[in-house]
């Protein structure tokens, strides 16, 4: 059978494409907070990254994710993409604002 034919795989894949189109919203929502606290950090001289915080962001994402039935190896190394990314455009925002 097709895929074109089978409805129950179009069901399946159109929820996955929702939910990848709130997963990129969401992360362009966070991207625009970040920034924000990009630019605060910069205007108070504070470093672009906080490995406490990281930390114990980390230690959260896990516990979550055990909860939710997801993988927390995964969920760890999905965070550490994110905030890696969050932590070079704070040190861009802190380069453009030294």
């Amino acid at each position: 059978m097709s895929r074109q034919q089978n409805p129950e795989l179009q069901r399946l894949r159109a929820s996955i494409d929702n939910m990848d189109a709130a997963l990129v919203c969401l992360l362009a929502e966070r991207f625009k907070i970040t920034k924000q606290v990009g630019e605060l950090k910069a205007r108070e001289g504070l470093a672009p990254a906080d490995p406490e915080r990281e930390a114990e962001q980390i230690a959260r994402l896990r516990r979550l994710a055990e909860m939710a039935d997801l993988d927390p190896e995964f969920a760890e190394k999905f965070l550490t993409f994110i905030v890696a990314e969050v932590v070079r455009h704070h040190e861009a925002i802190s380069g453009a604002n030294g």
